[in-house]
């Protein structure tokens, strides 16, 4: 009993002590923010058709699907041209703050309502891979992912070093601003009406987020706030925790069930389920490499059944390390091929994402320092010094008011 209880007091400092992952975080936020920046931007051109007030899923029937499903959508709340454009700037401004850890809180909130924004709007668009970016883009509301790899944990280091030295840290003038417009336009939302159209769930969930940013700043500010500082930490890293937990069982969720409807299909038990889509149009950007991977039965057969055993086998896998890795780097290397043959590259690029969550700490580890080296052979060609790199937990001791 002893020995029970003393597990499970090291389990729960060890989920309340530190938001756990942050290298496998940081992936996932620049992976997913990366992937959905990149496809607004090829999409740049053709958006009015994809999503604009006068596309071919016009405004009037996106209203009446969010009316019956209660979506939530901004791109529903006015039919101009002016607020479109302004919605879809914004969902490409706000991937790339959340790719580079620029106010990461509030940046991460803004992704997720670029993502359910436009999805929302125009349903019969996307693929696979948006259906998991949908998801992801709210739990990374509930993660701190910018302990590593980002501009906030870049400034918690000045800061940390400027005290270091015995200076004062500049103070943040950018988080109260920002904090003091977003809540400006929730409540001007709020009181017209759209914020509440369709649902209660995300409104509440921005309230809710645009709350706790204010307190977490006053908190950090004042020294009688000790206290409440540190239970939101513990709050907060909680939070972060289990959102990880959820997004690894997600990513497990999609593979078996996959894999377990690919084991019922025909086509699948023959072996020739992959030769079909490499000889569609739609599915064939290279004909020529379609028609040479797909010359060989022998090949088409080993590819089907090799995947169906990799997506029911990988999350039994979990358990034991080594053939963890080997499995990832076969998912990795499928859908880098998927990317490449079938011409899904955004699909291919979230999938990947979802993996990396698995990813060994230390092979993320030596992935940054190999970054921060090279960056740091630019910097000194540049003739400009760069501060040396600091610990998850280094950083997550010095993140104050809006960044981590």
């Amino acid at each position: 009993m002893n020995r029970l209880s003393l597990t499970l007091s090291r389990g729960v400092a060890r989920v309340t002590g530190a938001a756990l992952g942050p290298y496998q975080s940081a992936v996932i936020r620049i992976g997913f923010a990366g992937t959905w920046m990149l496809f607004l931007l090829r999409e740049f051109p053709h958006r009015q058709e994809l999503y604009g007030p006068s596309g071919p899923w016009g405004w009037n029937l996106a209203k009446q699907l969010t009316a019956d499903n209660d979506a939530f959508t901004a791109l529903l709340w006015s039919d101009g041209q002016l607020w479109f454009e302004c919605c879809y700037t914004l969902a490409i401004l706000a991937s790339a703050a959340l790719m580079l850890g620029w106010r990461t809180r509030t940046a991460s909130v803004l992704f997720m309502v670029g993502v359910l924004s436009l999805q929302n709007r125009s349903v019969f668009i996307g693929d696979g891979g948006d259906n998991v970016l949908h998801l992801m883009a709210i739990y990374l509301v509930f993660t701190r992912c910018g302990q590593v790899w980002s501009l906030d944990a870049r400034r918690a280091a000045r800061a940390a070093a400027a005290r270091a030295r015995g200076e004062r840290a500049p103070a943040d003038r950018v988080g109260p601003v920002l904090w003091a417009v977003l809540g400006l336009a929730l409540g001007t939302a709020a009181v017209t009406g759209r914020l509440f159209g369709n649902g209660w769930l995300i409104p509440a969930l921005l309230w809710t987020v645009w709350a706790v940013l204010g307190l977490w700043w006053v908190a950090g500010r004042r020294e009688a706030w000790q206290q409440p500082r540190m239970l939101l930490d513990v709050i907060a890293d909680i939070l972060h925790n289990g959102a990880l937990v959820v997004i690894m069982a997600e990513a497990c969720l999609i593979y078996a069930t996959a894999g377990w409807y690919k084991i019922q299909g025909s086509r699948w038990q023959d072996g020739t389920a992959v030769y079909y889509p490499l000889h569609l149009d739609y599915f064939s950007p290279w004909p020529g490499l379609a028609d040479l991977m797909s010359s060989s039965g022998t090949i088409m057969m080993i590819v089907a059944y090799g995947t169906v055993m990799v997506q029911v086998a990988f999350p039994f896998t979990l358990f034991n390390r080594r053939v963890k890795n080997v499995l990832l780097v076969l998912m990795m290397t499928e859908h880098a091929v998927i990317a490449v043959v079938l011409g899904l590259p955004f699909f291919s690029l979230a999938m990947i994402t979802a993996d990396a969550v698995f990813l060994p700490t230390s092979f993320l580890r030596r992935l940054g320092d190999l970054a921060a080296r090279a960056r740091g052979r630019l910097a000194r060609r540049a003739g400009r010094t760069v501060p040396a790199p600091r610990s998850p937990e280094e950083n997550a001791a010095d993140h104050v008011g809006f960044t981590a």
